[in-house]
């Protein structure tokens, strides 16, 4: 049986034409632990499961993990405000640490300017950081909306030094990396100096640029393989890093389907906990189902937009439920002229998420406001495809008077309807 799984499994990578290193494991049993592509296009060398990767995000699940560790501890509570550390901050009487781990403070995300793609791959000091979104416009007011925000979990790291004396970084490796024995996993990836560091390429295959970690810190700095974060899977699951009663909390929706750090969902009627990460050149994928002891490390140094499906398809072959593999198409040209009727702001209201897709080399580019860059590549004049996902679909609607009125988005069965609006 196992070995008909894993078949499935590599089956369905290489359909996606994955390039990364993944790890499947279910029951304490590794199930498929396998590098697939090219770690380095340029020395031909393969990804392999010591292949080095930025895990971007998913360092959330290290960082909220870590707070809770300091909580358990009492050097913080979950209801401190963010005033004890920063009173100068803006409504910082209002925004607690809870606040801070579930996007809920209304602290503006730092990515949302243009200062990663002038200066992200530089040192930033903490007044730096603390500048980009200190004194802009909350997003609302402290506790009433959600809205992800990599500044708050920026904050959560610069408060760890006030209440151990040691960095964020040091805390990290302490509590985390070092008892659970992750002797692959950090922080400085621009400077590490291994033979095992996949190089990031952009969607059009050239070498991405490395964010400094100083910019992307706490809320998306760490480094890691496969067999490190199944090492932080396992210290979750038999609970040797913190206690029951706080991670339980950790797993619970606070709002939007976002707890402490973790992404709440439930797959085939088993509550699923996860958190995806992406960063120039790299994405991935954590996902855990704490019940039945699955787990599954996606991580990948392309732009991968399939990152989703291939974690979804996974899950349909562990828990013996119907799957498709994905279909190739062929794209075809449009002139610009055609292309640029397209651009445009649109809102995709039930995810309260703003896309903007713009003409761009001749092609279409959608920039949601959480997300990573797509590309969008045409069928014919009004159905598109994301460039690396065939199954996601994207169509355009048209009103009576040949205008864009809408996108709509369909993720291999889950349909949006994203209404243009500027």
């Amino acid at each position: 049986m196992a070995q008909n799984v894993q078949q499935q499994l590599d089956t369905l990578l290489r359909a996606y034409n994955f390039n990364g290193t993944i790890l499947v494991a279910q029951d304490n049993r590794i199930l498929l632990e396998k590098g697939y592509g090219y770690s380095n296009l340029t020395t031909h060398q393969l990804n392999d499961t010591n292949t080095v990767f930025q895990i971007a995000s998913v360092t959330k699940t290290f960082t909220s993990s870590l707070i809770l560790k300091l909580v358990e501890q009492k050097l913080l509570s979950l209801q401190d405000k963010l005033s004890k550390f920063y009173p100068d901050f803006p409504k910082a009487d209002s925004i607690t640490i809870e606040n801070l781990l579930t996007h809920t403070s209304g602290i503006p995300d730092y990515t949302g300017g243009n200062f990663l793609d002038s200066a992200g791959d530089k040192p930033a000091s903490e007044a730096t950081m603390l500048a980009l979104f200190k004194d802009k416009p909350f997003d609302f007011s402290p506790g009433t909306g959600w809205s992800y925000s990599n500044s708050a979990y920026s904050l959560l790291g610069y408060i760890v030094p006030k209440v151990t004396g040691l960095t964020y970084e040091q805390a990290i490796r302490k509590y985390i990396f070092t008892p659970l024995h992750m002797d692959h996993s950090g922080f400085d990836f621009a400077h590490l100096q291994s033979a095992e560091k996949a190089v990031g390429y952009a969607t059009d295959s050239t070498a991405a640029r490395i964010i400094d970690s100083s910019v992307c810190f706490a809320a998306g700095a760490v480094y890691s393989t496969v067999g490190d974060m199944y090492k932080w899977h396992e210290g979750l699951q038999h609970h040797t890093f913190i206690r029951n009663g706080l991670l339980e909390r950790a797993y619970t929706p606070f709002k939007n389907n976002y707890g402490y750090g973790w992404i709440i969902d439930s797959v085939y009627g088993r509550k699923m906990v996860s958190h995806s990460g992406g960063i120039w050149g790299f994405r991935s994928n954590f996902v855990r189902i704490v019940a039945d002891d699955v787990c599954i490390v996606l991580l990948s140094n392309t732009e991968t937009a399939a990152r989703d499906h291939i974690t979804h398809k996974i899950l349909a072959v562990l828990y013996h439920q119907p799957y498709t593999l994905p279909v190739k198409r062929t794209p075809v040209k449009l002139s610009e002229g055609v292309l640029k009727r397209y651009e445009g702001a649109y809102n995709l209201k039930e995810k309260n998420l703003k896309i903007t897709v713009k003409l761009e080399n001749g092609e279409l580019a959608a920039y949601p406001e959480r997300g990573p860059r797509s590309v969008l590549l045409a069928l014919d004049e009004r159905h598109f495809y994301l460039k690396g996902e065939d199954d996601f679909r994207v169509d355009f609607e048209m009103d009576g008077k040949g205008e864009v009125k809408a996108m709509v988005i369909n993720n291999d069965g889950r349909i949006g309807r994203a209404e243009k609006v500027e």
